[in-house]
């Protein structure tokens, strides 16, 4: 599904404000709000929700907390805000993660398309394939070359299901190296980063922000993007789709959602808070330096798109036989 970022942030903000709310939600927020963020702190979707958060903070004159409740492949923070009061106090930052877990975890204590409700989409990033700078591979069609001719790599991610597996994954497939790909997981990208630098891996499809740095000192070399478009803080890498592998196509997103409880009005409401939080100058400076592409898709939008998400990777899990460690 394809969403228009220029679009989604143009539209209208105040819609949601004009419906009635419920009984006991005309103060909202009453009280400190938590952003539940289900990773370790420093990361991408931790720094984007800050930012939101501070600036939800300015404008609502009430705490906005954000909490790190990592672990379980990010269930444990899902399930916490599934379980919260609807009030909309309590609030969760999911990613594409969230979507794939809803295969790769039937038994979790939660149901992801029942128990929570999207409200908005915050930004996307695109995932990068690089390789070590001393690799003979000097672009994609030669890496898939290599692969499909017998050459065995190690493909590391940050973790089962993450998104650096699935762009692993989408490699494999589309460039028809499936038997001779094999994959790698790690406890976060940093380290397969390193590893890779290292000489341990021949290749990442790796979250922009893991590898800039390395990419930009010379210590890798960034073969292709897999966004739509080319990404503005490495111009001259081309995207997959340039580079002949059209269903190398993923991003690393990241949204807001609430307890499916919260009545429609004050979800309204909420979601017309973070998308005015998103058209702020300053934050928008801040997330660019970054590399996020803000987006603050309406809720329905937002709920298409996620609902797509789920379906899509759901059918990649199926095919490649991914399980839960």
């Amino acid at each position: 599904m394809r969403l228009t970022r220029r679009a989604a942030l143009a539209a209208p903000l105040a819609a949601p404000l004009l419906r009635p709310l419920p009984a006991g939600a005309q103060d909202f927020p009453d009280r400190t709000v938590r952003l539940i963020v289900p990773f370790t702190p420093a990361g991408q979707t931790d720094i984007i929700s800050r930012l939101v958060a501070q600036r939800l903070q300015q404008d609502w004159g009430r705490p906005v907390v954000v909490e790190n409740r990592p672990g379980g492949n990010a269930q444990i923070g899902a399930d916490a805000v599934a379980k919260a009061p609807a009030d909309g106090h309590t609030l969760l930052a999911i990613t594409l993660t969230h979507a794939v877990n809803a295969s790769l975890f039937p038994q979790a204590p939660y149901d992801f398309l029942r128990d929570l409700q999207t409200l908005t989409l915050l930004g996307s990033l695109p995932l990068v394939v690089v390789v070590r700078a001393e690799a003979p591979w000097r672009d994609l069609p030669a890496l898939g070359a290599a692969a499909r001719g017998g050459r065995r790599l190690n493909g590391g991610s940050s973790g089962t299901g993450s998104p650096p597996h699935l762009g692993l994954e989408l490699f494999r497939r589309a460039a028809g190296a499936v038997e001779t790909v094999t994959h790698v997981p790690y406890r976060g990208g940093a380290p397969a980063v390193t590893d890779l630098v290292a000489g341990n891996l021949d290749l990442l499809v790796a979250n922009l922000p893991e590898c800039l740095g390395q990419v930009q000192a010379g210590r890798l070399r960034a073969l292709a993007v897999t966004g739509r478009e080319r990404h503005r803080l490495l111009p001259e890498v081309p995207t997959a789709a340039e580079a002949g592998l059209p269903a190398l196509a993923i991003t690393s997103w990241t949204a807001i959602q609430a307890p499916s409880g919260v009545p429609a009005p004050l979800a309204g409401r909420i979601a017309a808070a973070i998308r005015q939080a998103l058209a702020d100058p300053a934050l928008r400076e801040k997330a660019a330096e970054l590399g996020f592409d803000l987006i603050g898709a309406d809720v329905a939008e937002s709920r298409r798109f996620v609902a797509a998400e789920v379906q899509r990777y759901a059918q990649l899990v199926a095919e490649a036989g991914i399980r839960a460690e």
